[in-house]
């Protein structure tokens, strides 16, 4: 069942259906509003549109980092096993 949680981005209303717990989503809008926050405090930027884009720039960047991170973590897992299996 979705909830429909209300939640304030740049000052603007959205209500938010999620199948996830409402506290969930109210933790992804306050990180959102704080990257938006630090976009604007870095760059001076006053153009709402123009902030957003950055963040998300940002966050997509942050994302991209931790795939390729979780990627090589996997590949050391994986051959930290392989050598656990040899020694058995």
């Amino acid at each position: 069942m979705k909830n429909v949680v209300q939640v304030t981005i740049l000052g603007q209303k959205y209500a938010i259906k999620s199948d996830g717990p409402s506290e969930e989503v109210d933790a992804v809008a306050a990180f959102v509003n704080e990257k938006i926050r630090e976009v604007t405090t870095a760059t001076n930027t006053v153009d709402s549109l123009q902030a957003m884009v950055l963040a998300f720039l940002n966050l997509a960047g942050e994302y991209l980092r931790l795939q390729e991170s979780q990627k090589r973590n996997e590949a050391q897992l994986a051959k930290l096993l392989t050598r656990m299996d040899v020694a058995s």
